[in-house]
């Protein structure tokens, strides 16, 4: 196989390690260019509006790398605790947006996945110290870091004593905790 074959058919077999591979490259030359004025200025003439929006895609594996070089461009820009707010309702959002996905839409397959032998029996095995525990502080530390939320807000979801107003405390404070961390870096750096 050649060479331009190769790269064709690992494009097509992993398309979303790909588009994560591209996030990152992004976020790299976000952050790393040195003729970012124009940039930074685009980002802060819209204040606080931006943090937001950020905050909603700082809680997506996707596009965290980018959100996290724009947080570290804005904390230089921005009042630190005004954005870790706003960026932080922002990252509720979207992290509302995956647990009510996965909470009302996918809670039926999961249900019925939990039910097949090799789960059941992994569930089984699990002490429930682990289950009531451990899992959810996994979820907080995911949650909380650059790591797509996806994962953490599914574990949650899936969790049958996690109300809805209980997750909305538990995500805008661990996502406000992370960008107020990469704030703090950027305004620092």
């Amino acid at each position: 196989m050649k060479t331009k074959e190769r790269i064709f058919v690992l494009k097509l077999k992993y398309k979303k390690l790909m588009l994560l591979a591209l996030s990152f490259v992004i976020a790299y030359f976000l952050f790393s260019g040195r003729d970012i004025f124009l940039f930074r200025y685009l980002l802060t003439s819209f204040d606080y509006a931006v943090t937001f929006i950020v905050g909603v895609f700082f809680a997506y594996g996707l596009t965290a790398a980018p959100a996290t070089a724009i947080l570290l461009i804005l904390a230089k820009e921005q009042n630190i605790f005004l954005a870790t707010l706003v960026g932080g309702l922002g990252a509720l959002v979207g992290d509302l947006l995956i647990f009510n996905f996965i909470r009302f839409s996918l809670m039926d397959e999961i249900e019925l996945i939990s039910k097949e032998k090799i789960f059941f029996d992994i569930g089984q095995r699990l002490p429930t110290f682990f289950k009531r525990y451990l899992v959810p502080v996994l979820s907080g530390f995911i949650i909380a870091s650059p790591l797509p939320d996806e994962i953490g807000v599914a574990l949650l979801a899936t969790s049958t004593n996690i109300s809805q107003k209980l997750f909305f405390l538990i995500s805008f404070t661990l996502n406000a905790l992370g960008i107020f961390f990469i704030l703090t870096i950027g305004a620092n750096l």
